[in-house]
């Protein structure tokens, strides 16, 4: 155990990687006790699975404490039926061998597809035949405008009645997990319910709530070209209960944004400019969203559209370290222009990057540059409301003591301020596919009053789709 290590104990040695990366999967679960109980049924099933779907054996470092000694504790709680918590394929599996093509598919299913998920025609092909809704992250390039979009599944999904209305049997995850946290655990309680969740591709073992039953090593495009192909079995009421929720939220969100008192005169705010831009930016730009708030807004509000732009982010450790700096790294290696969205206290973390655009620089970068006067995400959690203010904004908004359009001008940048979707319109103009790098900072209201919009906006939200599934 760590209070051993590296103070000379007896019979101990650094076990650690002992074996390099000569091993198929090394983890270390820790000291077990009784508190994390609940996931060493899933530790366990995925160290089988990891050491049987590939070459190479696992390495797992399980410490104990003295005296080594003592009672075993009962198994944490098996999947019902008594099966492994995980299985899986070998990654030279094809579709077919996974049941013969014979399985018969669940009539109450949902497709979840994140970034890297296939391409939306095989996705969207799969949804049709098996007659599934599609919940879409824009970074997907699945949230196109086609039936089986579900692009407001975070403010659907928020409400309890609703989300019991459509509650899957079976559950496919493509991608990378999606930003919402009320999407993940929409899946978990799923899979509480007994819903059976099958993860897809290459990341197929991403599962940080220990949710997913079955993980397939497949192909992603492969296995869902071969759902394309096979017989369906919903009923048409199925998709039609998410059309009617969908189509009631997305008019929920623009009655909202246009009615509320924050965006009078035109006045544009957080979740308005991400979905405005989502809405209008061309298909040939590449949009750029920076963790923290703006991946969220486009997730939660941009609305699904004919040929919607391609949508990046860095979603490692979800930071705003080097956000300026992915964007320009965009920019230099295509053709098109990129629009990155980021708040203020990514810019200024990353105003480095800006040095080197005096220089001849391949490609158009334009930095949209929400000011809230700090880091707004913050004002969503608890710390707003438990801690000082005077704490809270010191330690947590950390509010800039630098302005950003004074910061981008002393680069030598062009910038344009803005705080109307007309005003932003002018000046995306001026800047898109013109400038090497441009600034455009966009004044939106407080971060208390956009807490405030948001909540507003998912209690439209929640009383529309109510209302449809009523109806």
């Amino acid at each position: 155990p760590p209070e051993l290590r590296e103070v000379g104990a007896g019979q101990t040695i650094d076990q650690i990687k002992l074996y390099g990366d000569a091993v198929r999967w090394f983890f270390e679960p820790g000291v077990a006790n009784g508190a994390d109980s609940d996931w060493w049924r899933s530790l366990g099933a995925r160290a089988v699975m990891e050491a049987t779907v590939g070459p190479g054996p696992v390495h797992l470092n399980l410490a104990f404490d003295e005296p080594l000694l003592g009672t075993a504790s009962p198994l944490p709680t098996p999947r019902a039926g008594g099966g492994p918590w995980h299985v899986a394929l070998a990654s030279d599996s094809t579709p077919a061998g996974i049941d013969s093509g014979t399985r018969g598919w669940a009539e109450r299913g949902v497709i979840v597809a994140g970034s890297g998920a296939p391409s939306p025609g095989y996705l969207l092909a799969a949804a049709d035949r098996l007659g599934w809704p599609v919940l879409a992250d824009p970074r997907s390039g699945a949230r196109v405008a086609h039936p089986a979009v579900v692009g407001a599944a975070d403010g659907v999904l928020r409400e309890p009645s609703v989300r019991d209305a459509l509650s899957p049997e079976t559950i496919l995850l493509f991608g990378r997990p999606l930003a919402s946290r009320v999407v993940s655990e929409f899946v978990e309680s799923c899979a509480r319910g007994g819903a059976e969740i099958i993860s897809i591709g290459e990341e197929a073992s991403i599962d940080p709530a220990r949710v997913v039953h079955t993980i397939n090593r497949v192909d992603a495009t492969l296995f869902a070209g071969w759902l394309g192909s096979i017989p369906g079995s919903a009923s048409p009421e199925w998709r039609g209960r998410w059309e009617r929720v969908e189509a009631a939220a997305q008019g929920a969100i623009d009655k909202a944004l246009a009615n509320d008192p924050l965006t009078a005169g035109g006045r544009t705010t957080e979740p308005g400019t991400l979905r405005h831009l989502y809405a209008t930016l061309e298909d040939t730009t590449v949009v750029f969203v920076s963790s923290s708030m703006p991946v969220r807004d486009l997730e939660w509000y941009g609305a699904p559209r004919a040929n919607p732009p391609r949508v990046l982010s860095n979603r490692g450790a979800n930071g705003i370290d080097g956000v300026t700096s992915s964007a320009l790294g965009v920019a230099a290696g295509q053709d098109g222009p990129v629009v990155a969205v980021l708040g203020d206290l990514a810019f200024l973390h990353d105003a480095s990057a800006l040095v080197v655009m005096g220089e001849a620089t391949h490609g158009s970068c334009t930095l949209v540059v929400l000011d809230n006067g700090g880091g707004g995400i913050f004002s969503f959690l608890p710390h707003a409301e438990t801690i000082a203010n005077e704490r809270f904004e010191r330690l947590f908004a950390t509010v800039p003591r630098v302005s950003v359009g004074e910061v981008a001008r002393g680069f030598g940048l062009p910038v344009a301020d803005v705080s109307t979707l007309g005003a932003l319109d002018e000046a995306l103009g001026r800047f898109v596919g013109r400038e090497p790098c441009s600034v455009i900072r966009v004044e939106v209201p407080s971060r208390r009053d956009n807490v405030g919009l948001h909540e507003r906006i998912h209690l439209a939200v929640g009383h529309a789709t109510r209302a449809a599934l009523a109806g």
